[in-house]
């Protein structure tokens, strides 16, 4: 049987994580991938932002960089260029990294640089007070939004592959053994990947919003998730409520340090003929 322990900082728990939140289902999901791809710990370097996802990388005996709020994918960026034999995998949240952050989300997918993010989506800030986020349902209440959001929500794995992610995926924390594999393909595809994880948070989307218990909200999870197959047989009112799960976009695009690297040669063959 698969050695958790062995990846863990066991000295740094327990978690910090209300029960039935799905960030712990993520973790064991994101070991188990870079497990089944023997990935040295050395050679690993988990880089986060802040709020309750992002807590994740402090239980992990990787390289590990707790940054701040927004601005882990700019860390990561600086990481991957000056290490770039690293696999650097980044664990964000929707407030996290489509808020704060999403100017920085924006630019890392069209630069296309090789990271790995894995964007848990649980469609409320969590830690901060349960205010809501660029993902929160309109309608749904929030700290912030006590009357129910009047917003409009963003598609975050639609808007990184229009922004030119080279991989694009979406699962839940109900679909475990997916998640698995996505993340597993995103960590073996040369540019930006990012795999969304939707998850539950019982606390402050749950109590707020009436949704029921824990399992009650993965349960949900389970019945509005659709592959793109059913999708495309579904009408738009059937699909309302409802999201594509799998693999949304995989391409082959230039990667931003390699090109990088074909500049530094280009200018460097130049300066010796001069």
């Amino acid at each position: 049987m698969f050695d958790y322990q062995s990846y863990l900082r066991l000295n740094h728990f327990p978690l910090i994580w209300c029960p039935g939140c799905g960030n712990g289902v993520v973790m064991k999901s994101m070991l188990r991938a870079i497990d089944n791809l023997r990935l040295p710990r050395d050679q690993v370097c988990v880089v986060s932002g802040i709020g309750c996802s992002s807590r994740l990388s402090g239980y992990l005996d990787f390289n590990t960089v707790h940054t701040t709020h927004g601005r882990a994918l700019t860390f990561a960026t600086g990481i991957k260029m000056a290490k770039p034999e690293l696999t650097v995998i980044v664990v964000t949240g929707d407030g996290d990294c489509t808020a704060i952050g999403g100017n920085h989300f924006i630019h890392a997918a069209r630069r296309n640089i090789d990271l790995t993010v894995i964007l848990i989506n649980n469609l409320i800030y969590g830690m901060t007070g349960g205010q809501h986020s660029p993902t929160t349902p309109s309608g749904s209440r929030a700290s912030t939004a006590p009357f129910g959001n009047s917003e409009n929500t963003f598609n975050v794995s639609g808007l990184a592959i229009a922004a030119g992610a080279s991989f694009v995926a979406r699962s839940t924390t109900y679909h475990a053994q997916q998640c698995d594999k996505l993340i597993e393909k995103g960590i073996q595809t040369p540019g930006f990947a990012l795999i969304e994880i939707m998850a539950a948070c019982p606390t402050s989307f749950g109590r707020a919003n009436k949704a029921g218990s824990p399992a009650d909200m993965m349960l949900w999870q389970r019945d509005h998730a659709v592959t793109p197959q059913r999708a495309e047989k579904m009408s738009p009112e059937e699909l309302q409520d409802k999201f594509t799960i799998g693999v949304l976009a995989e391409t082959s695009r230039p990667e931003c340090r390699a090109e990088y690297q074909k500049l530094i040669d280009r200018l460097r063959e130049q300066e010796a003929k001069a």
